[in-house]
């Protein structure tokens, strides 16, 4: 019984030893591929450039699904879709493996975006300014349009109908592995803006079940501003 019991033991030894063997395997061939994604999301995953997504700490099971969107077509990339079509389903597994890996970083406080339109009202708020009225903050909108992304990412919006950010993405922008539900904290803000906006106009239609398609329909363009401002303000 004992020599049973230790040769099951050693079994289990060499199992658990070769799975880690095979998953520092995947990381270091994912960093050896990776190196020609490197100039759109940096060295590490984590893109200088804010329209280009960070893919630090992201979950494996979404990288390789957007990877192979973007090898089908069913996501439509110029830039990406070259770039995919020569990745076998290993090179996505591998590339995944080291994107998560990766910590994520930090963001700066967003800049309010600030239309053109406002650019011409620049003399009427000069004359407001002149005339003892409190010209509007650039910061204090920042921190407004934050508080109400992170009331709008925990609690939805009743009366547009749109769904809580937090029941798929976690309380922490962690998201969810086996659902496939991405990591959003700390992405750019400019990235998050321009990809619920997509799904709002319908630009990009891969969501499993149209579900962020139908969501971001709902939503103003102040809402996907502020949700996506907070977002980028989570803690790695």
């Amino acid at each position: 019984m004992k020599k049973k019991l230790l040769a099951l033991s050693i079994a289990l030894a060499l199992a658990g030893t070769s799975g880690i063997l095979h998953a520092e395997g995947k990381l270091k061939a994912g960093k050896n591929k990776a190196a020609s994604c490197a100039g759109c999301h940096g060295e590490k995953g984590n893109s200088a450039m804010p329209m280009f997504p960070k893919l630090a700490s992201q979950n494996i099971t979404y990288l390789v699904r957007q990877l192979q969107a973007f090898k089908s077509d069913a996501r439509n990339d110029p830039t990406m879709a070259p770039m995919a079509m020569g990745l076998s389903d290993q090179d996505m597994e591998d590339l995944a493996v080291y994107y998560n890996k990766q910590r994520i970083t930090r963001n700066e406080l967003p800049v309010l975006m600030v239309d053109e339109d406002e650019d011409e009202d620049e003399d009427e708020e000069e004359m407001e300014e002149s005339s003892g009225e409190t010209a509007i903050d650039p910061a204090q909108q920042v921190q407004d349009l934050i508080t109400q992304g992170s009331d709008l990412y925990r609690n939805g919006d009743v009366e547009r109908e749109v769904s809580a950010c937090i029941a798929c993405h976690g309380p922490y922008g962690e998201g969810n592995e086996p659902a496939g539900f991405p990591v959003l904290k700390s992405q750019h803000a400019d990235y998050l803006i321009k990809t619920l906006t997509d799904f709002k106009t319908g630009a990009r239609s891969d969501s499993p079940n149209n579900m962020m398609n139908l969501i971001a329909k709902k939503m103003s363009e102040e809402e996907i501003q502020a949700v996506s401002y907070y977002i980028s303000m989570m803690k790695p």
